[in-house]
């Protein structure tokens, strides 16, 4: 008995132990609730699933931070409620390295980063295995987006911290890999994005099908390439990619300018890079939760002269007159307004004025619901200009509170890259890259298909050019005229509060933002009143609403002066750039090893 008990005792052991043999990670068991890399990425869904991700990730209005962009630039004065109180720590150039934008956008792009390095990580370890060959490609295409967001995110750190000088950030942290990255030089930084840049070039498609719009393209990475070599002064480089942007993906101009800046005709023919937004939203998320389906920035409120504003960035004096004396091209029918009694009128304003900016005198378009811009919202207080890009201004609300109820919301898409933009910095590059006065001559041409889109004079000779029969200027440029044409009037009228930080870009490049904000700061203005109608038929005055340029201080109002401070404090080593937040410094030991 006791000899039978001893064998069953030893088979069940060996049986023990052979099982325990066949299995040697027994005691090694996953957490089926703590997914990691490893373990998430097993197939094409999973891919679709981290690439939302990432786009969401781009998506964030902080990667770009428009608002605090134009800020610190020449175009606008930040917020308070009005001059010369003012404390925007970005308009009077005093931010540092604790200043709340250098901190968020900074972490913003590296998420994003983080997000784009796990699905390439996942994409590339993954290619070959899959069952079928449409799973194969798209995996591809997958990757391609992935590194094109990527390479994105670092074209706008290297534009915007630290002379480009940053942490380059290419694997997913974790086991040998180590979470700290040591600050890198900006050649490197640059090498290491363009390469993102030209994969995403060579392996995106040029456009997508209806369901996948907005999608990044091959067109878009072609263009921010020749941007890159425009920035960096390469000119015959820039003008090669920013030919291939022309020629080679289909893109035209729209015929209205307006269909660049609201919610009409969004994803036109004209968009290269655009962010696509939606006032669709989970109830059960916060209103600026960056989960939510919609964009949460609040541009919206910011820009607009329609109640429930926030004053965020109010246009600078000196644009708000470039804008109000744009010349119209007097021959283009659509300059015409025709009157109720058969009369007919010029338009006051230009086209691409009305589109861009409301003006408390502009009765040819209507603004949130009222049929002259000045009934509907209140110019006094110095604010004599409120953008109509990225504003609800033309879907006949009265107020943008109304649109979205209890939440910041915005369904306009940001069109970060267009095709005017590249048509100018083309003009540019052939300007500044040309031997002879054959490289003007073809620049003015691209300037003006988008100056004759708007219907205003046109530059250059009378009957020369691509519209001899158009209003021209009957100026002879040059290089060097034409070249201050398209720094302080074409690129701030046509691409002003848009874009992806090109204003300060641009005025870094040009070595011209210290002389830039002194010249300003000696400009001296005052303002008339303005009358209103309003809908009712009360008649109500617009105090000092239309603004003018004086030539003294005599004759000035010098709560109007602007640029006071930034003349003094800007200092181009602090404030070209944007510095490496404090947050980075703390905590990352290795930044400077």
């Amino acid at each position: 008995m006791k000899k039978r008990l001893n064998i069953k005792l030893v088979l069940i052991f060996s049986l023990f132990l052979t099982l325990l043999g066949c299995k040697e990670d027994f005691l090694e068991q996953t957490d089926p609730n703590n997914l990691s890399t490893g373990s998430f990425w097993k197939g094409i869904g999973d891919l679709r699933l981290g690439l939302t991700a990432t786009y969401k990730g781009m998506s964030s209005s902080r990667n770009v931070s428009l608002v605090t962009d134009i800020q610190r630039s020449d175009l606008a004065w930040g917020s308070g409620f009005q001059r010369p109180s003012n404390s925007n720590e970005y308009y009077q150039q005093t931010y540092n390295e604790a200043s709340g934008d250098v901190i968020n956008r900074w972490a913003a792009l590296y998420r994003t980063v983080f997000r784009a390095n796990q699905v390439i990580e996942g994409t590339e370890n993954l290619l070959g295995t899959f069952n079928n060959e449409d799973e194969e490609e798209e995996a591809q295409v997958i990757l391609a987006q992935a590194r094109f967001i990527r390479g994105y995110s670092y074209f706008i750190l290297y534009n915007t911290f630290n002379g480009g000088s940053v942490p380059i950030v290419d694997q997913v942290s974790g086991g040998d890999v180590t979470f700290f990255n040591s600050v890198q030089p900006a050649a490197s930084v640059k090498e290491f994005f363009l390469q993102d840049l030209q994969y995403a070039s060579e392996n995106l498609p040029s456009s997508w099908e209806a369901k996948d719009e907005g999608r990044v393209t091959a067109g878009a990475a072609v263009a921010l390439i020749g941007q890159t070599h425009l920035y960096a002064g390469e000119y015959t480089e820039a003008a090669a990619f920013f030919k291939r942007v022309i020629e080679d993906f289909g893109y035209s101009l729209t015929p209205d300018i307006g269909s660049n800046f609201t919610t009409r005709d969004e994803l036109n023919e004209e968009s290269i890079l655009e962010l696509v937004y939606t006032l669709d939203y989970k109830n059960e998320l916060n209103p600026w939760d960056a989960r939510d389906t919609a964009s949460t920035s609040s541009y919206h409120k910011l820009l607009t002269g329609a109640s429930g504003q926030w004053w965020g960035a109010v246009l600078a004096n000196w644009l708000i007159l470039e804008y109000r004396n744009e010349v119209l091209d007097f021959s283009d029918p659509r300059n015409i307004i025709i009157e109720e009694d058969g009369t007919e009128r010029f338009r006051k304003f230009s086209l691409r004025t009305s589109s861009s900016v409301a003006l408390v005198d502009d009765s040819d378009t209507e603004y949130y619901g009222r049929p002259e811009t000045g009934q509907a919202a209140n110019f006094n207080v110095r604010m004599t200009a409120f953008w109509r890009k990225h504003t609800n201004w033309d879907l006949g609300f009265e107020r943008e509170d109304d649109i979205s109820p209890g939440k910041v919301r915005t369904g306009i898409n940001e069109r970060l890259i267009r095709l005017a933009e590249i048509y100018l910095q083309y003009a540019e590059a052939l300007i500044k890259g040309g031997t002879d006065e054959s490289g003007v001559e073809e620049a003015l041409i691209y300037i003006n298909k988008v100056r004759r889109r708007s219907a205003v004079q046109l530059l250059g000779a009378n009957g020369s050019g691509e519209f001899p029969t158009n209003d021209h200027d009957n100026n002879i440029y040059n290089a060097q005229t034409l070249m201050e044409h398209l720094m302080y009037k074409e690129y701030p009228l046509e691409l002003s509060c848009e874009g992806d930080g090109n204003r300060n870009i641009d005025l870094r490049r040009w070595g011209v933002k210290a002389q830039r904000f002194m010249e300003l700061a000696s400009k001296r203005y005052n303002a008339d009143h303005f009358e209103v109608t309003l809908q009712d038929g009360r008649k109500v005055t617009r105090w000092g609403s239309i603004i003018k340029e004086v030539p003294d201080d005599a004759s000035a109002a010098l709560e109007w002066n602007e640029f006071q401070e930034a003349a003094v404090n800007y200092n181009p080593s602090l404030h070209e750039y944007y510095p490496i937040p404090n947050a980075e410094i703390v905590t990352n030991p290795d930044l400077y090893k």
